[in-house]
């Protein structure tokens, strides 16, 4: 919510959108807002979520590792999503080409060293990612208006049986100047 609050509310794609909540809490924010997923099962979900919500949100069933936007958006997110190096790639340079001039990119994930240092997320190293590895997705993805804001790990609060613990994950901020 903080990496957006500042933002002029506009268009939004939620890229990997699973059962909606976040699509959900832009639109109930103000945004007009597009949702993407490969899951039909996950935006039925997502679309009772919007209707119970009172909100209303476009959702489109598509594999976004192969999926183009056709429409610019103010704010595209990818939030947690854990794919191989090639399939994320493709899904950030996606998210990056859907981006109107002045519009902000968020991607926020598990980091690779949360499986050391933190808690939660999967297990699996192959689909874990840095702020760093977003960074070079997003230098393939031929924008070259696109200027890195922040790219940082940073520390999540996770309630767990043993009590709060801290989850890394990776937060990549960056903007379309407009200027190409």
């Amino acid at each position: 919510p903080e990496e957006v609050a500042t933002l002029v509310k506009g268009s939004a794609l939620d890229i990997a959108c699973g059962e909606g909540r976040n699509a959900v809490w832009l639109a109930a924010d103000g945004w007009r807002v597009v949702g993407v997923d490969f899951s039909r099962v996950g935006l039925e979900k997502a679309e009772r979520l919007a209707v119970d919500s009172g909100v209303e949100v476009s959702w489109i069933c598509a594999d976004v590792t192969h999926w183009q936007a056709e429409t610019d958006f103010d704010l595209v997110i990818v939030f947690y999503l854990q794919l191989a190096h090639d399939q994320r790639r493709a899904a950030i340079c996606a998210g990056a080409q859907a981006l109107a001039p002045g519009g902000t990119l968020l991607v926020v994930a598990h980091d690779s060293t949360n499986l050391a240092d933190g808690v939660g997320g999967p297990q699996d190293p192959a689909v874990l990612y840095t702020p760093d590895d977003v960074c070079a997705d997003l230098a393939e993805s031929g924008i070259d208006d696109l200027v890195v804001e922040r790219a940082e790990r940073v520390h999540r609060r996770v309630e767990t049986e043993t009590g709060e613990r801290l989850a890394v994950d990776c937060l990549v901020r960056a903007h379309r100047s407009g200027k190409a």
